[in-house]
């Protein structure tokens, strides 16, 4: 079991004189991702509602500012059991097979044109084995072609852009990961959160994108920017690609600072937390198996 501390800030100005949020900052609550110890802050007084997605467990804070200083504060201990399993035993399931819910992930979507990627993925991805080992191709193959470089994407870079491009951020890695997975059958999806480990020379400590792939009967994680630890992720949204998992969205006329972040782990032999590390195996922290 790997436990994490982690605190975030979020800081606006409302320049309207109310103005609509919906936040996706709490971590997700799952089987196996316990949240204890948590905390939501919002230095106006104002009511709030919250709604859980039955499906991903999303959890979203729905609330209406006043004009002026808004501060969102969020922080949680968060205890996370890793499902590993050795590459090898990892399998791609046909199509007719697929559970229902995950169907809406072989699809293209806003940010990941798998469409477009047809003749590309099958070229350089169709004669491989398939399996686990087939989407740590394509996950070689995207770090191999696209350069991690901060401040060279927007909100609106697509899979596609970052092909022409060869350059982005984790979401950027993330979008195109998915595309091509998708574009030879494999479900992906999109997810954010924190990540503990990830190098300062990065920068300050920010939200992270990765990529789950279902296999197996299981989402399993990748990290396709390379830039972090995967045992070290904690789940916040997950959707189809970042149009569906935004930290904020917001309807109004509002500035805003940087987020504020942290993130720390805790190791206790006694309680055997050990701090996150890198390993080989294939890593899932998906608590809904679908046996076959």
């Amino acid at each position: 079991m790997v436990r994490l501390n982690m605190k975030l800030v979020l800081d606006y100005v409302v320049a309207d004189p109310a103005c609509d949020f919906i936040f996706n900052i709490e971590a997700a609550r799952t089987q196996s991702q316990l949240v204890s110890l948590e905390k939501l802050e919002i230095s106006q007084f104002l009511s709030r509602r919250a709604d859980t997605d039955p499906l991903v467990y999303n959890r979203y804070i729905r609330l209406k500012a006043k004009r002026g200083p808004l501060r969102v504060s969020y922080q949680a201990t968060i205890d996370i059991t890793h499902h590993l399993e050795r590459p090898e035993l990892i399998a791609e399931l046909p199509v007719a097979e697929l559970p229902g819910q995950v169907l809406a992930f072989l699809y293209p979507s806003r940010y990941c044109q798998s469409d477009q990627l047809l003749a590309l993925a099958s070229r350089e991805f169709g004669h491989l084995p398939r399996g686990y080992v087939r989407v740590q191709a394509i996950m070689a193959w995207v770090q191999k072609h696209v350069e991690f470089k901060s401040n060279t994407s927007n909100s609106n870079t697509s899979a596609l852009d970052t092909l022409a491009q060869g350059t982005g951020v984790c979401r950027d890695f993330a979008h195109l990961m998915i595309a091509l997975c998708r574009a030879v059958n494999i479900p992906a999806r999109f997810t954010t959160g924190m990540d503990y480990g990830a190098s300062p020379e990065l920068g300050p400590q920010d939200f992270h994108a990765y990529v789950e792939v279902y296999l197996s009967g299981r989402w399993y994680i990748f990290d396709p920017s390379g830039t972090a630890m995967p045992m070290g992720f904690v789940r916040i949204g997950t959707g189809r690609d970042a149009a569906d998992v935004a930290f904020a969205t917001i309807f109004g006329s509002v500035t805003s600072e940087a987020p504020v972040i942290s993130i720390d782990t805790v190791v206790d032999t006694f309680y055997q937390r050990m701090a996150p590390r890198h390993c080989s195996e294939g890593i899932s922290t998906d608590s809904e198996f679908v046996r076959w």
